[in-house]
């Protein structure tokens, strides 16, 4: 693609905006300038800007042609160790199983209409 200055590269993609709260279409822009980019990533719902960010534009590698690799021979590869094995899981007995404590839920906190404010007197 064409990388001169000014030049923007749109994409969009399915993902979360914390704003909507929702799985959203998001559009990411890629603006050039120069030798950086700046990315900015927005709702298409809700147009807020998720995130905005500059970095350096990456350099094409040019491509270089390989020579056909000979047939590396059996002999020069090593044999790869095995690798030992690992003991079975151990089963919990039923007395640790019952000795565990189970999670405790924290309490709900009531709501406001049913809390009374405490007098000093």
């Amino acid at each position: 693609m064409n990388r001169r200055p000014g030049h923007v590269n749109v994409t969009t993609e399915v993902g979360f905006c914390n704003f909507c709260s929702r799985t959203r279409n998001l559009r990411s822009e890629e603006h050039q300038l120069g030798q950086l980019v700046r990315t900015i990533v927005t709702c298409e719902t809700c147009h807020r800007t998720l995130s905005s960010t500059i970095g350096v534009a990456a350099t094409p590698e040019p491509v270089e042609e390989e020579a056909p690799a000979a047939k590396p021979s059996l002999e020069a590869e090593p044999e790869a160790a095995p690798k030992p094995k690992r003991a079975p899981a151990k089963k919990q007995t039923k007395a640790a199983a019952a000795a565990k404590p189970k999670p405790r839920t924290p309490a709900k906190p009531r709501s406001t209409a049913t809390r009374h404010t405490t007098r000093k007197k």
